[in-house]
């Protein structure tokens, strides 16, 4: 049993800054990935550089597969969701905390795990990889004060909570699992498809179509209140409108590189929750079809 060990799937902007600051903290950590990422982490570690807590290398240790027994954070993006979950059959992980956009991915983590229980839980801030080229480590950039994990309450007590409170990430509890994913969803949603569809920073893109706007953050709001967390378009409106006017979302960036990124785990998983409710979503539904339409027809 492995059960001290912290194994961390997928070291990309997020999970490298939560193994780096893990580690830092003192805990024994590993990170997962495939195999020419997990060998150029162990034998160049990364590198993390923060705005707010300061600039160090962290001599990370890779490996292509979990340890039985250990704890593990999950911080792939949506397309690597069925990647993390075969990684973790059969390997009996002690916790598990999903750091995950959208609603989905706890449902296929946890079907890896038959008795077990995967946790999802929201991390923000403003963090970014950059590749390395052939020799040396891998950038992770975090910018900005923000850095914050929320949980559920019913994980306040799990053995990872407790390590992540030994770094500088500010951790919180919000709830039932539902009330914390949707707390972020609801303004994540929102954000990503409407800097998506008008290639736009927030401002001018809640601006572009007043209508339009005004439609989606009604629907989305449905949703939420539907799934037990009471909000209004007002309220979206409202959160949307305190952003720096040009913050872009990583969905944007995805898309303007020419592929669909996290599309269906925001939009298609809003979309899918309205549909379990019989709300109708009919701009959300245009917009996603907008946004695809701009990757389908992107220069190749």
């Amino acid at each position: 049993m492995t059960d001290n060990l912290i194994a961390v799937i997928g070291p990309g902007a997020i999970g490298g800054l939560v193994a780096a600051m893990l580690q830092q903290a003192g805990h024994d950590v590993v990170v997962v990935a495939r195999e020419k990422t997990a060998r150029q982490v162990t034998e160049h570690g990364l590198d993390v550089q923060t705005d707010e807590f300061g600039t160090w290398h962290a001599p990370l240790v890779a490996a292509t597969e979990v340890p039985h027994g250990a704890r593990v954070v999950v911080a792939v993006k949506a397309e690597g969701v069925d990647d993390a979950a075969r990684l973790l059959a059969g390997t009996a992980p002690i916790e598990v905390l999903s750091l995950l956009n959208g609603l989905d991915h706890v449902d296929v983590l946890s079907a890896a795990l038959p008795g077990g229980r995967v946790v999802g839980a929201t991390i923000a801030g403003e963090t970014l990889r950059t590749r390395a080229g052939g020799f040396g480590p891998a950038l992770v950039r975090h910018r900005g004060t923000l850095l914050r994990v929320v949980v559920p309450d019913d994980a306040a007590q799990f053995g990872l909570v407790d390590a992540l409170r030994d770094t500088p990430i500010d951790v919180l509890t919000g709830g039932t699992e539902a009330e914390v994913l949707w707390k972020k969803l609801r303004f994540l949603a929102p954000l990503a498809l409407l800097t998506s569809a008008w290639a736009t920073g927030i401002g001018d893109a809640l601006t572009s179509d007043p209508e339009l706007t005004a439609g989606l953050l009604a629907e989305i709001a449905a949703a939420a209140t539907a799934e037990g967390v009471p909000t209004t378009g007002a309220d979206l409106a409202g959160i949307l409108g305190s952003f720096p006017a040009p913050m872009r979302s990583s969905l944007q960036a995805d898309i303007e590189a020419g592929h669909e990124g996290e599309l269906d785990a925001i939009g298609g998983a809003v979309r899918r929750r309205a549909a379990a409710h019989d709300i109708a979503t009919p701009i959300l539904d245009d917009v996603i079809a907008r946004i695809s339409a701009r990757v389908a027809n992107a220069p190749s």
